[in-house]
């Protein structure tokens, strides 16, 4: 009988650590930044700078006062466009800067206060259905992605499950959107 306990014993033990195993390594992939999330951002990058809302022939629009996490200065962008067959809606949001910074001074030099470019586009279906299919992703003014403190590119579902970030952020806009302005 006591053998038949410890290979009992034993099989939880070695059960469990498997389970443990499988969760942590589960726990350790990240839900954005990944090869195709970057893939998927250049081409969105480039779609941009086709309808002239990024790069260096993008057009602009009145800026206003914004709020941290975001610029203090923003311009905001709504538009749909097609990458790779699908048809969705596109948010720009241009984050200027630094603190302090006055509306007149980004009208007067926005290539000096640019920060990021932050960007939501509504996916297909299946891509994130938790969180409405949107894709994020931060650029940086020159159109790279940005990173977070762990060095992981901030395009996909950025910080899906976390308490802060993106996508915990607009899970309280108004409408249940996701989008706070419009």
């Amino acid at each position: 009988m006591k053998s038949v306990r410890i290979f009992t014993l034993k099989s939880i033990l070695i059960s469990g650590a498997i389970a443990l195993g499988t969760v942590t390594a589960s726990g350790q992939m990240a839900p954005f930044g990944e090869k195709n999330d970057v893939a998927y951002s250049k081409l969105l990058w480039a779609a941009m700078e086709k309808l002239n809302l990024a790069g260096p022939d993008a057009i602009n629009s009145f800026p206003y006062e914004g709020t941290e996490p975001h610029g203090f200065v923003l311009e905001t962008f709504y538009t749909k466009t097609t990458i790779n067959g699908h048809t969705g809606e596109l948010v720009i949001k241009r984050n200027y800067g630094p603190k302090g910074v006055e509306v007149e001074a980004v009208q007067a030099d926005r290539k000096k206060h640019l920060g990021a470019i932050t960007v939501m586009f509504k996916r297909e279906a299946g891509f994130d259905s938790d969180n409405q299919n949107w894709f994020w992703a931060k650029y940086l003014p020159d159109g790279s992605l940005d990173k977070n403190p762990k060095g992981m590119m901030l395009a996909g579902k950025v910080a899906k499950g976390a308490d802060k970030g993106c996508i915990a952020c607009h899970t309280s806009a108004p409408g249940g959107n996701y989008i706070f302005t419009k």
